[in-house]
C-alpha cells in the first residue's frame, strides 16, 4: 500500500473539482447522524472536516503523515472537533468499539491483493460495534482502464505544476501512475516524484470478501447514487453491516 509523501502539497489542486458537500451529503445518507465514525484515508481532511460539521465524533486517520498535516491544518481552521491518527487501513485500532468505518475517494483502490483486502475487513470488524457499518467506494475497473489507462495529465497552476503519467496493467487491472511535480518556491521550484498504483477491485469479489469476513452486505450502489451497479459505473459505493 502507498502512502502518499509530497503528493499531498498538490492533491487538493488535483481535486479541485470535486464537489465534497455532495459527497459528504451522500455517506451522510447511509449513517445514524451524530454517530462515531473511524474513517481511513481520510487525505487532506476534506471530507472529515464536513461530516464534523455535521456533528459526527470522528476520528480521521492516514497512513501519509503529510496528509494528516494538511487535514490537521484544515479542522483547526475550521474550528471543527476531529482526532487524526495515522494508522495504516489494514491495522485499524480504537480504544472503543465505533458506529461505522469509512473510506472514501480510493483508498480501497491502493489494497492491491485479497490478503490486503481480508486484512481490511477483518480490522475494520475487530473495532465495530456489532451491526456496525462499513462503508467505502472504489474506483472502478472501467475507470481505471477507460479514464486512466494509458493517460498522461498535465496541469500547471502557478505555484505548482504536476504530470501524471499512466500505465494500465490489463491482466493485473492495475494502473501503474508516475508522478512528477515541481513546487514554487520563490524563483525556483523544487521537483518530486513519486509512483502510485491502484487496483480496480470486482464488486462481485468485494462482496464474497465482505461475507467471509463476518459482515452482511447491504447496499452496492452506482457512487452517488442508490442504483444498481452498471457495467460503466465510474465509481462504486459498498455498504455493509457487521454481524
Amino acid at each position: 500500500m502507498t502512502a502518499y509523501g509530497k503528493f499531498a502539497l498538490i492533491y487538493d489542486s488535483l481535486m479541485r473539482d470535486v464537489d465534497y458537500d455532495a459527497w459528504a451529503e451522500y455517506i451522510c445518507g447511509f449513517l445514524t447522524p451524530g454517530c462515531s465514525v473511524l474513517e481511513c484515508s481520510c487525505g487532506t481532511g476534506e471530507i472529515s472536516v464536513r461530516l464534523a460539521r455535521k456533528g459526527y465524533a470522528l476520528v480521521s486517520t492516514d497512513i501519509s503523515e503529510d496528509m494528516l498535516k494538511i487535514a490537521s491544518e484544515k479542522a483547526r481552521k475550521n474550528r471543527t472537533r476531529i482526532v487524526f491518527a495515522r494508522m495504516d487501513m489494514r491495522e485499524l485500532y480504537s480504544h472503543k468499539p465505533v458506529d461505522a468505518v469509512i473510506a472514501v475517494c480510493d483508498g480501497v483502490n491502493y489494497l492491491l491483493t485479497e490478503d490486503d483486502l481480508r486484512r481490511f475487513f477483518k480490522s475494520a470488524r475487530d473495532v465495530l460495534k456489532p451491526s456496525g457499518q462499513l462503508l467505502f467506494d472504489v474506483s472502478s475497473e472501467y475507470k481505471l482502464r477507460t479514464e486512466l489507462g494509458d493517460n498522461t495529465i498535465a496541469s500547471d497552476e502557478g505555484d505548482v505544476a504536476f504530470i501524471w503519467q499512466n500505465s494500465y496493467d490489463e491482466a493485473r487491472h492495475t494502473v501503474d501512475m508516475e508522478l512528477s511535480f515541481f513546487v514554487r518556491h520563490g524563483e525556483l521550484y523544487e521537483k518530486f516524484e513519486e509512483t502510485h498504483i491502484q487496483k480496480g477491485h470486482d464488486a462481485d469479489e468485494l462482496i464474497r470478501l465482505l461475507n467471509e469476513c463476518g459482515f452482511e452486505v447491504t447496499g452496492a450502489y452506482d457512487a452517488f447514487t442508490r442504483d444498481c451497479i452498471k457495467h460503466d459505473s465510474e465509481r462504486i459505493q459498498l455498504v455493509a453491516r457487521r454481524i
